[in-house]
């Protein structure tokens, strides 16, 4: 059997490089290695995408699956993009096929396409949906598309329940459809956030003070966030970084966000470089990157990490390191955030001007620990906190206080996964 091929690679097939051969089947280790780099919700979606291709294969099985399409010939440099443009794994197109999102987008309008038109639609509408509109969707499928199609459409948005960090993600609870010749069906969610995007995120630091951006650029770059430094901003340049990052198109593709923030302030917000009082509110930070004001990050984790150096005068004693006053900086209401403030009076910064704050010290330590990242980002904070009760312990001069709140739906990893 004859198929049009490439001559070198996916890349020059996709830059119109064409050669008529005999077609070889795709090494097993390049299927393995696209099998291993894929995770639960990912390999749901490939196998509902290709349902239509081995409608014979008796069980669902990724591995399996591309065994069956490779031994039909059905797996070319180009299908394999295809596929994985579909699931949105461009950093497994350049990784493993060695082109890029923009060449397969410019190929697909000239190629022969594999995947069913209807069920890359399925999975598109499926980011998007949430429960009413799940139940309204499958009900006019229903009455218009017949039992084929509304099999196919329960298969992937109700059995699958994939829960995105996109915007309007399914709420992790049981839905109960009713539809003919299959029955109830109850949603299956992922219990973890998604963090496979490359970059993971933008990880904005702000620094007023200069003693700890270094040490955090590097941290984050490591856990392979796109890192953006505004130093000694006055609060008129602060709000103008601020509403510059919300707007960030990039945070669309990215997994996660990350903001943080050392300064002088008190326990209402802090000042920047503006020796006035009242600053800027901390209040006022989490406004920026609600979904109403940003919505490519909605449902996805925001972490906030604070430092809070207080200036004398405006100081009040909390003798626990976990209680937290209300008044000092509420919690952002919004879901799938994370608000980690630590204040230490900021008299102790005068004995040591060009010392590091060891709740970003310790912190970033944690971060980096390749053992540590395998933690969940909670039990990683209570290590944290265990350091930090240690260092008051040994430092009575310098008592450092810790508000830890979140709104977290799932598990957080901070690393790829």
């Amino acid at each position: 059997m004859t198929w049009l091929f490439c001559l070198n690679n996916a890349e020059d097939f996709l830059k119109g490089q064409w050669l008529v051969m005999t077609v070889y089947r795709v090494p097993a280790a390049l299927l393995h290695q696209i099998e291993q780099e894929l995770d639960a919700e990912e390999k749901e979606t490939m196998l509902f995408l290709c349902r239509d291709l081995v409608p014979d294969l008796p069980a669902a099985n990724v591995r399996k699956l591309l065994v069956a399409l490779n031994e039909r010939e059905m797996l070319t440099p180009v299908s394999l993009s295809e596929l994985l443009y579909r699931m949105k794994r461009f950093d497994l197109l350049k990784k493993v096929l060695g082109t890029g999102r923009t060449a397969v987008e410019a190929s697909l309008p000239r190629c022969p396409q594999m995947l069913s038109k209807y069920r890359v639609l399925m999975t598109e509408i499926n980011e998007d949906l949430d429960k009413e509109d799940l139940s309204s969707l499958v009900f006019l499928l229903m009455n218009d598309l017949g039992t084929s199609h509304v099999k196919a459409a329960k298969e992937k948005v109700v059995n699958k329940g994939r829960l995105t960090n996109g915007a309007c993600a399914i709420q992790a609870e049981q839905i109960h459809i009713s539809v003919p010749e299959t029955g109830g069906a109850q949603a299956q969610v992922s219990n973890k956030y998604r963090m496979q995007s490359q970059p993971l995120g933008v990880c904005l630091i702000i620094d007023c003070i200069g003693n700890d951006a270094g040490m955090l650029t590097v941290t984050f770059k490591a856990l392979c966030f796109e890192v953006r430094c505004c130093l000694f901003p006055n609060v008129d340049s602060l709000v103008r970084e601020l509403y510059e990052v919300a707007r960030l198109k990039q945070h669309k593709d990215y997994d996660c966000f990350v903001c943080i923030l050392v300064s002088r302030g008190n326990h209402q917000g802090i000042f920047c470089t503006n020796p006035i009082v009242p600053g800027f509110s901390l209040e006022r930070l989490k406004n920026f990157f609600t979904g109403d004001a940003c919505p490519y990050l909605s449902g996805k984790p925001k972490l906030f990490f604070i430092q809070n150096y207080v200036e004398p005068g405006t100081w009040q004693e909390n003798p626990s390191l976990l209680e937290a006053d209300g008044d000092l900086c509420t919690i952002p209401q919004g879901a799938d955030v994370l608000w980690s403030l630590s204040m230490l009076n900021a008299s102790n910064m005068e004995r040591s001007q060009s010392s590091s704050s060891y709740y970003l010290s310790a912190l970033t330590e944690l971060l980096i620990d390749p053992h540590k990242r395998k933690l969940h980002l909670l039990d990683i904070l209570v290590e944290l906190n265990s350091k930090i009760y240690e260092w008051n312990r040994t430092n009575p001069r310098d008592q450092y206080s810790v508000l830890l709140k979140h709104t977290l739906r799932k598990k957080l990893f901070l690393s790829v996964s």
